[in-house]
């Protein structure tokens, strides 16, 4: 591809998912500034290898660039997030718990709510921004994390399970629900 047509393609496929790339790259570093390095770094990358991008879908190829920059990042900068305890508490919740849609529709605040999604291991906060922030379908999801469809269900479940159990169970504050 000649090299303006190139960039001119560049902009036109990728360009306009930048936010979405900044909010996964914020959510999983839990810090602007780290985030926009990681976006910088991905964007140059996504120009780097345009050339093998098919034109399907800019947003989840862009997505998926973010994503595996930002697990390079962490790895290089703060390995001990990798490191998730699976916790046999919350995993055996029953199964009438309440509802994590539910919860958004109820009075929590977005701080609190924005806290306990930065307290999630960095595999469940992937998958809960990507699908309930940025509305991705579980396919894509799974495409973008390399992952197979039936994990991207479970951590998706298990995180929203995190996010219930946090939400419910601040120490020292009487439940944001009512619980």
């Amino acid at each position: 591809m000649r090299e303006p047509n190139r960039h001119a393609a560049f902009e036109q496929a990728i360009l306009p998912h930048l936010d979405a790339a900044y909010n996964l790259a914020r959510w999983l570093t839990r810090n602007d500034q780290d985030a926009e390095d990681v976006v910088q770094e991905a964007s140059l990358r996504a120009l780097k290898f345009f050339d093998g991008f098919h034109g399907v879908n800019g947003r989840a190829w862009l997505l998926t660039i973010v994503r595996n920059t930002c697990y390079t990042w962490l790895q290089q900068n703060r390995a001990r997030e990798f490191t998730t305890a699976l916790d046999e508490e919350i995993c055996n919740l029953p199964s009438d718990a309440f509802n994590p849609e539910a919860l958004l529709l109820q009075s929590v605040t977005l701080e609190v709510l924005r806290k306990a999604v930065e307290e999630l291991p960095v595999e469940f906060r992937e998958v809960v921004v990507l699908r309930d922030l940025e509305g991705l379908s579980y396919r894509e999801i799974a495409d973008i994390a390399a992952i197979p469809l039936g994990t991207v269900m479970s951590r998706l479940a298990r995180a929203r399970k995190r996010l219930q159990q946090g939400l419910s169970a601040r120490p020292g504050k009487e439940s944001p629900l009512g619980l």
